[in-house]
């Protein structure tokens, strides 16, 4: 019997989006200068974070204008991805926090998701050098918002298709310097034990908006 023709469409697709800024590399050395001598002056805040550093979520007060320009590319991308109830594209108006990790050895991030806010997101300064080296591990983990459900009754089983492998599971994406990443709120998410001698340094934000009333 030959092959059946069969359409299959994606439904219920959670947004993700990776996005290679240019201008990295002078970006990325005002902004770790920034970063780190503020960690010399402010102790690390109890967040996620297991081990390493977290700033206070004011990085827009303190980072200066790379820390500006940086929120301001990645509000236009929030912006060109979302729309009203009709498909509209809109411009809300967005409450923005940001904050700043530095990641030494064995540092991670527990997994936790972003309440209260509808976008979030990272933009990586330093990669600590995941990207040329996989065992070092430190990668960003999202898991699937479905949970186990995928894998419950078959757990042998997987969904045809280019992103059925992970259903029921996770995916991760490398940190590399430039890279700006974008994903819904209340994705659970996590950052895989990192296992260099660097520092992998990293911009994290949210982009929410105030109760309407409605």
């Amino acid at each position: 019997m030959s092959a059946l023709e069969i359409q299959v469409k994606g439904l219920f697709a959670t947004p993700v989006a990776a996005i290679m800024l240019p201008g990295a590399e002078t970006r990325n050395a005002e902004l770790t200068d920034i970063i780190l001598k503020r960690r010399e002056t402010h102790p690390s805040v109890k967040a996620s974070n297991i081990g390493g550093w977290h700033s206070t979520r004011d990085f827009t007060n303190w980072g200066g204008k790379p820390a500006l320009d940086l929120m301001t590319i990645a509000q236009s991308a929030v912006n060109q991805m979302t729309t009203d109830r009709t498909g509209k594209s809109i411009r809300p108006d967005w409450t923005v926090e940001a904050w700043a990790n530095v990641t030494g050895a064995y540092g991670s991030n527990a997994v936790h998701y972003h309440p209260g806010s509808f976008w979030s997101g990272a933009y990586y300064v330093a990669d600590g050098g995941c990207a040329e080296d996989s065992t070092l591990g430190g990668e960003f983990e999202m898991l699937d918002p479905r949970g186990a459900a995928p894998m419950m009754h078959a757990p042998m089983l997987k969904f045809a298709g280019e992103d059925g492998l992970s259903a029921g599971s996770a995916e991760t994406i490398v940190p590399r310097p430039g890279l700006l990443f974008i994903f819904p709120s209340f994705l659970m998410h996590s950052v895989r034990p990192y296992r260099g001698t660097g520092l992998r340094i990293s911009i994290a934000f949210n982009f929410g908006v105030y109760p309407s009333g409605n």
